[in-house]
């Protein structure tokens, strides 16, 4: 093996191999099907170890993380058919290669702290599927099984989640997703009977 070489593989299990489980994690949750995360991260290090220099690389873990976004990219142009939820969650392969700034850090707390509580305003079936489904990253058949429901009513309880979060971020409400999403629970209709 040549001096080049070396250097790059070393660097790459130096620099490199630490970060894979956070990258691992970060594609998981841009995509569902895991075949694709292990298929872009084979990708990704073949092409850094087709590197002929790394000095050139200031910081790894974003060089690592670019790379991947673009092995991602290249396949989901390349695939025939894409799954709808995977082709809304394009925007999700977006990496900041800069350090955010305090305002930007800030505002996005907010906007967390907004959604969390969108998310804890959701009826209980439909706020359980949906943290397990897009916070947590579980298959639908995995959600169906540990519910006792049917795999449609865990993509139709994802969905309607995401319905409502969404139509709510775009009001601009703060506290609770649109009631269309928000079906009166049996305690509810037998008050209304009274």
């Amino acid at each position: 093996m040549s001096e080049g070489r070396t250097r790059v593989v070393a660097w790459i299990g130096r620099e490199i191999l630490p970060h894979e489980a956070d990258l691992r994690a970060w594609l998981r949750r841009a995509f569902a099907a895991a075949g694709d995360v292990d298929d872009i991260v084979q990708e990704t290090y073949c092409r850094l170890a087709g590197l002929s220099a790394v000095e050139h690389i200031g910081e790894p873990r974003a060089y690592l993380f670019q790379a991947a976004r673009s092995v991602a990219l290249e396949q989901l142009r390349r695939a025939r058919v894409v799954r709808i939820d995977t082709a809304a969650e394009i925007d999700a392969l977006h990496v900041e290669l800069d350090e955010p700034s305090p305002e930007r850090i800030a505002g996005g707390r907010r906007e967390l702290e907004r959604v969390r509580r969108l998310i804890a305003a959701l009826p209980d079936r439909c706020r359980l599927i949906f943290e397990m489904r897009k916070i947590e990253g579980l298959p639908q058949r995995e959600i169906a099984r540990r519910m006792g429901v049917s795999e449609n009513v865990v993509e139709n309880e994802s969905v309607r989640g995401l319905r409502a979060i969404l139509a709510a971020l775009a009001e601009g409400e703060t506290e609770q997703p649109s009631t269309a999403a928000r079906r009166p629970s049996t305690h509810d209709r037998t008050r209304k009977r009274r």
